[in-house]
């Protein structure tokens, strides 16, 4: 295929509900960079746009939460966003926002355009309703039973655990996260995206790279993880999406008669990158149409795998819909990066959030970039751990790179006052160096443009291990006392490939590849310069070095996990003390509390966490399973008296009738079960609690 004349490069808009964390940054945000960066220092014409997302119920969720207007949630976190990207070097040539009056235009005429094109179908549907808070529920107002593989926590769009795509009618016991009770269904208009009518296009377009028999796109460059989730969809059958909820913050249905309603986030948001297009082009005198509907033109999108299907089905469908835009030509996806052995958490505070890494670890940009990009979850789920992270800085950021270009630069300023020596003859390992570095730069734009960030690094950082042991079995420090001619070549030699690392490494780490040039006084960056053997002119100065990394110690990484850890823990503690839903006398007076005489007790074959209990009321006995065999003996608890509900509806647990509860108090931290006892003798079993 033709090479693109531009690009349009696009980065995942996060939501404005929360801080960024590094799970965030090497899904999509770290990549995108590599890549933009790269095509930058081949003089390609970029655009590189992202923005805060700032519509959707995640956004009301968290301003009911703190009883503030979601306007006030987005601007204080479009705010924090916006600075951390700036502080940790991600280079967007805009930075936009969706809750703007120019992005609410731009969404609305996108909206009427495919209206007039009778792009969706207008029907009436029963949706779940609140009735206490007198309101219809998004998807994400919805929580249930994931009919596919029963996660209790499902919402009622997407099961996070499985995967699955789910409609809200789907859930079982669905419930409202509003008033925590079971809606109501109720009918609403709606328009939906008949997505059923497109999936044999979106098939060859997907797995073929064709568009309307015509190529489009290489799959092969595509992710399988990517083509595999988007095939898994189309085969299971596409059904009608609603692009539109009802809701009172977003961008408004500019249809008449139609208050209260607004468009879906998964066609607003995307959007957002045309609005960040335009934006962009008006502030340096360029056309936005270019990028976005020019035949030589090229989109990517770089996003994380949760959505996958929104940029990869449902926009790609806007688009072509539309009939005047651009599809992508690769939406390289990343899976998901864990956290010291669990999955990152925002609502469990189990996070590395952007802003207080730069905060704790300033001017440390680049050793973040470069192990996330070294466990880059590009194929599978990666994992961060801060003794990995020691571990690369110390064992390969310090020793490798920094030991090279240390020992280049200050050999020579100690041997020949600062000045790029002459190179003199050539020997066998000098021809070596040369071949064994000459084809990296060409591998690592290979790897690059394929979107395999990892294996371009790891090539990268070939060039210093070449460096390195080429000073170490060359040993100038030695060879200098009986021959200057020789360590004038070596350090020649040595400081060509320090040039080269100022340029290849830019993508990756350009705070050090900035150093690497100004200590070289190289000044350009240009990729093509890779190709030249020697970028340095002998006699040219060359500038005093300071280490380019430090070691990072053992109590540095011991504080950031107690950091992590103490933060869950008062996480966990806080959600441990918040009290329920108050509730009317009338309902505690439902429950039949008594206190029982526990007669015997033995544990469940096959069930290590139960024992099968029987109590005494005093007028009759009864059976209860109660999962405190872990921190109870049957013998221990034979003889006392303990509280129990009585009038909780009876059910079969592992094949036996429990009727009715035990009652237990439990540790917060250490999570140990105590029976609750009465204090005076004369309480007997039956005897109510009131």
């Amino acid at each position: 295929m033709n090479q693109p004349k531009r690009h349009l490069v696009t980065a995942a808009l996060p939501y404005a509900n929360g801080p960024l964390h590094i799970g965030h940054i090497a899904g999509a945000y770290l990549p995108s960079d590599i890549y933009v960066r790269y095509l930058k220092a081949r003089r390609q014409d970029v655009v590189f746009v992202c923005g805060s997302d700032e519509h959707g119920a995640a956004i009301t969720m968290r301003a009911l939460k703190e009883d503030i207007t979601p306007q006030e949630i987005v601007d204080k976190y479009h705010k924090i966003n916006k600075k951390a990207f700036e502080d940790f070097g991600i280079d967007f040539d805009i930075y936009d926002r969706t809750s703007t009056e120019r992005h609410a235009e731009t969404a609305q005429q996108f909206f009427l355009d495919l209206e007039k094109k009778g792009s969706f179908e207008v029907e009436t549907r029963e949706q779940f309703y609140d009735e206490e808070h007198k309101q219809f529920l998004a998807d994400r107002y919805i929580t249930g039973e994931c009919p596919k593989c029963g996660h209790s926590g499902a919402y009622g769009d997407q099961c996070e655990k499985c995967g699955s795509s789910l409609n809200a009618n789907d859930l079982i016991n669905p419930k409202s996260v509003l008033s925590g009770k079971t809606p109501v269904l109720k009918e609403t208009k709606h328009w939906y995206l008949p997505m059923q009518r497109h999936e044999n296009w979106l098939k060859d377009w997907i797995t073929e790279g064709t568009l309307e028999g015509k190529e489009h796109h290489d799959p092969k460059k595509w992710r399988k993880q990517v083509i595999g989730q988007c095939m898994s969809w189309i085969d299971g059958g596409l059904a009608p999406r609603a692009m539109t909820r009802d809701l009172s913050w977003g961008v408004p249905v500019p249809i008449e008669g139609e208050e209260g309603k607004v468009l879906y986030v998964w066609l607003d948001a995307p959007i957002g990158y045309i609005t960040a297009t335009k934006h962009w082009a008006a502030e340096n005198g360029s056309d936005w149409e270019k990028y976005w509907k020019d035949d030589e033109s090229s989109i990517t999108h770089f996003i994380a795998k949760d959505n996958i299907v929104f940029h990869c089905i449902i926009f790609p469908i806007l688009l072509k819909e539309h009939g005047e835009y651009n599809l992508p030509v690769n939406v390289p996806a990343n899976e998901f990066l864990n956290l010291e052995g669990d999955k990152i958490s925002t609502s469990r505070e189990w996070a590395v959030w952007l802003h207080e890494y730069l905060e704790d670890f300033p001017c440390k940009n680049d050793e973040l970039r470069y192990v996330l990009t070294s466990i880059s979850p590009e194929a599978k789920d990666s994992e961060f751990t801060w003794k990995d992270y020691q571990n690369r800085v110390n064992n390969e950021l310090v020793a490798i790179l920094g030991n090279f270009v240390n020992r280049a630069l200050v050999l020579t300023h100690k041997y020949f006052d600062g000045q790029i020596p002459e190179a003199d003859e050539h020997h066998d390992i000098d021809q070596e160096l040369h071949d064994s570095i000459s084809e990296i730069p060409t591998i690592i734009a290979e790897k690059i443009e394929n979107h395999r960030y990892r294996e371009a690094l790891q090539e990268a950082m070939k060039l210093a291990r070449h460096g390195n042991k080429y000073l170490a079995d060359t040993e100038p420090w030695k060879v200098f006392k009986t021959d200057e001619d020789r360590v004038k070549t070596i350090l020649f030699n040595a400081l060509q490939v320090v040039a080269k690392l100022g340029i290849v490494l830019d993508p990756f780490m350009p705070q050090t590849a900035e150093k690497l040039r100004q200590y070289t006084n190289l000044a350009k960056k240009d990729w093509e310069l890779t190709e030249n053997p020697e970028l340095l002119v002998s006699g040219q100065p060359i500038e005093k070095p300071e280490l380019l990394f430090q070691k990072v110690e053992d109590e540095v990484i011991e504080k950031q996990v107690e950091k992590l850890k103490a933060k869950k823990a008062e996480k966990e503690k806080q959600e441990a003390m918040e009290q329920s839903e108050p509730i009317e006398f009338e309902d505690f007076q439902k429950m039949d509390l008594r206190i029982v005489e526990i007669i015997d007790a033995e544990p469940i074959p096959k069930a290590d966490k139960l024992l099968k209990i029987q109590i005494s009321l005093g007028s009759e006995d009864r059976t209860v399973v109660s999962g405190i065999a872990k921190h109870y003996k049957p013998d221990e608890i034979i003889g006392q008296r303990v509280l129990y509900l009585a009038n909780l509806k009876p059910r079969k647990i592992f094949g036996v009738k429990s009727q009715g509860m035990l009652l237990m108090a439990q540790n917060d931290e250490s999570g140990v079960l105590s029976t609750i006892q009465p204090s005076k003798d004369e309480v007997k079993g039956g005897d109510k609690v009131s």
